[in-house]
């Protein structure tokens, strides 16, 4: 299976169990399981780079296991090879995310001209609710 251009997935590692789905389908939805849970196991995993796993771990959040295992389930479509398809799209488009690297903030210094204008902005905000007080209070001046 194909995460991105540089990252293959051997389909072993991906597990997938049938379950029963709830919503639309009638009686259908009592006989066939047609939901899939789409299981990746993270700590076992080979082929996808230490920095990736982390950054994949950090995007899927509450469907990654204490285990380590991310859990996808797809249940919207009716049958079973669609919800198997969207589960996999789904990993994918969350293995590609985790595959881009984010790009690094350089910190910089706020200019002489900015810092200038924001004490100006405090001192016209600080004058302007002077006003507002009552005659003869000093304890804000």
């Amino acid at each position: 299976m194909k995460a991105s251009t540089e990252l293959i997935i051997d389909e072993s590692e991906i597990e997938e169990r049938f379950i029963r789905a709830a919503g639309p389908g009638g009686q259908n939805v009592n006989k066939v399981a047609t939901a899939v849970q789409l299981r990746f196991n993270l700590r076992h995993n080979r082929s996808l780079p230490e920095p990736v796993k982390q950054r994949l771990i950090r995007l899927a959040g509450s469907r990654v296991t204490d285990e380590g295992v991310l859990i996808i389930e797809a249940r919207q479509h009716r049958t079973q090879w669609q919800n198997r398809r969207d589960a996999r799209e789904r990993l994918n488009a969350l293995i590609a995310k985790a595959a881009v690297r984010p790009k690094r903030r350089i910190p910089t210094k706020p200019t002489r001209t900015s810092q200038k204008k924001r004490m100006d902005a405090k001192t016209h905000r600080g004058k302007t609710k002077a006003m507002r007080r009552k005659p003869g209070r000093r304890d804000m001046e």
